[in-house]
């Protein structure tokens, strides 16, 4: 119940020093001199009998370290156990390979090289880059790939802008070479189509993906032009319109996948609205998982300015979602939230989740100065090491990476940005493949060529109709 309020989910540390007396021993009687003192706990926590020092140290690793877990609210005594279970037993007894970490590590050093790489040759552009938060990319491919596991087919992601060129790239696939051709001025489509170019951070797209074991998935980002959280009962819409078409009544097939930002999920009502149509009959799409990009800042804006509740998840509760707090520096931790979420929604089909507590190495974009208006934070920020140096350096102690090694896979990636960087300038979108994933294949006719197939309706009619509704 209070293990969440004591974790160490903060990079920046500003919180200062918590105390809870509920959390005191000594509220419940107990002197250091009792520490020592062996109870039988019949398998609770995995263990027959321990010290009462041991069983308080366990517990402040399962529920204080880098994951808060919040699910003492929700009703059901089953999805209570289960999570319990999960964080308890399961989790702690699963030893993350050497191999695994080295994963994350890649992905982490992708992740920030390429939003750096962004910095010094597009300097002053706005990209919304997703600096500080890195670990919510190798937690969404979790998120994915565990969901690949549980049966999932299809997974639709909706987003706002921050984070989403990396999305793009390294979650969704798109080449490297064309998303820096965008940023030198390529449009995302041919031009015979006369669309006007969008903003990059705006932008969506579909990729087939496949991931360990042959499980292939398709993945969707859905376009947001708007603005934040009004993207919400678009995704659940296309995921419930996607459920009915492929009869999928017990809602295994298609996923959704909504990230969020911490101020937008607290302070916009169509959050509510959406998560409460989420459990209705007619509405329901079987649980989304929601990743909030927590950077504990609204624009320029403080938490305690802006809400009264420690956490931006509180509207969640409204539907009974378990809720994990993860520091955002433990990219691990993220991770192996996002299984447990997975497991969970694809077992109990309800909204689940992830709050990764994190913080925006820039300003509200590119071209702010943020130290005008968070001089304290902002001067934190500036003295921290970066989420992909603190995990290095963790895995260097560990003895899983040696700093030779990390330097080469970073040489090796910031090579790849280049010779990716050199491609782009020359980029051209192959007429025939413009459209991607599943619509890969359609092409449209060259201009003036008429298609073969005989109508009862006549051409005009055929292009007022198109046009219009297009």
């Amino acid at each position: 119940v209070r293990g969440h309020l004591y974790a160490d989910t903060d990079p920046l540390k500003l919180q200062g020093v918590k105390t809870f007396p509920d959390l005191d021993p000594a509220t419940y009687g107990f002197s250091e001199a009792d520490y020592d003192k062996e109870i039988y706990l019949g398998g609770s926590l995995g263990i027959e009998r321990s010290s009462l020092g041991d069983i308080i140290n366990k517990l402040q690793k399962i529920y204080c370290s880098s994951i808060g877990a919040e699910f003492m609210h929700i009703e059901s005594l089953e999805q209570r156990e289960w999570l319990e279970e999960q964080l308890e037993v399961t989790h702690n007894n699963e030893t993350v390979s050497n191999q695994d970490k080295v994963e994350i590590l890649q992905k982490i050093i992708e992740v920030e090289s390429f939003e750096n790489f962004l910095h010094v040759k597009f300097p002053g552009t706005k990209r919304f880059s997703i600096e500080g938060a890195e670990s919510t990319i190798p937690a969404m491919e979790a998120a994915i790939e565990s969901a690949a596991q549980h049966g999932v087919k299809e997974v639709i992601i909706g987003m706002a802008h921050r984070g989403r060129l990396n999305v793009l790239t390294s979650v969704m696939g798109k080449s490297y070479a064309a998303m820096l051709a965008e940023f030198q001025g390529a449009l995302a489509h041919p031009e015979t189509l006369k669309i006007a170019g969008d903003v990059k951070y705006h932008l969506g797209t579909s990729s087939d993906r496949e991931f360990e074991g042959g499980n292939e998935v398709h993945l969707s980002l859905t376009a947001n032009p708007s603005h934040l959280e009004a993207v919400n009962p678009v995704v659940a819409g296309k995921i419930r319109a996607k459920q009915d078409v492929h009869k999928d009544v017990s809602r295994d097939k298609v996923l959704g996948v909504l990230i969020h930002g911490d101020a937008a999920f607290a302070g916009q009502g169509v959050v509510g609205e959406t998560l409460a149509l989420g459990d209705l009959k007619g509405y329901t799409t079987g649980g989304t998982i929601h990743i909030i990009i927590n950077n504990q800042i609204g624009f320029t804006t403080s938490p305690k300015n802006a809400r009264l509740s420690p956490y931006p998840t509180e509207v969640a509760k409204i539907v009974q979602a378990p809720i994990f707090h993860v520091n955002g520096d433990d990219p691990q931790a993220a991770v192996a939230v996002s299984k447990i979420a997975s497991g969970f929604r694809s077992k109990f089909k309800k909204d689940v989740v992830i709050d990764i507590v994190c913080y925006r190495r820039y300003g509200h974009n590119e071209g702010d100065e943020p130290m005008f208006t968070q001089p304290l934070m902002y001067k934190a920020i500036k003295n921290l090491p970066t989420p992909m140096e603190v995990y290095a350096n963790e895995l260097i102690k560990q003895g899983v990476v040696t700093e030779a090694k990390y330097k080469e896979m970073l040489d090796t990636f910031l090579k790849f940005l280049e010779g990716q960087f050199k491609e782009a300038k020359d980029y051209k979108q192959n007429k025939a493949d413009w459209l991607e994933g599943k619509w890969s294949g359609f092409s449209r006719p060259e201009d003036g060529v008429k298609p073969h197939t005989v109508t009862g309706v006549s051409d005009e009619l055929i292009e007022k109709v198109s046009s219009t509704i297009t």
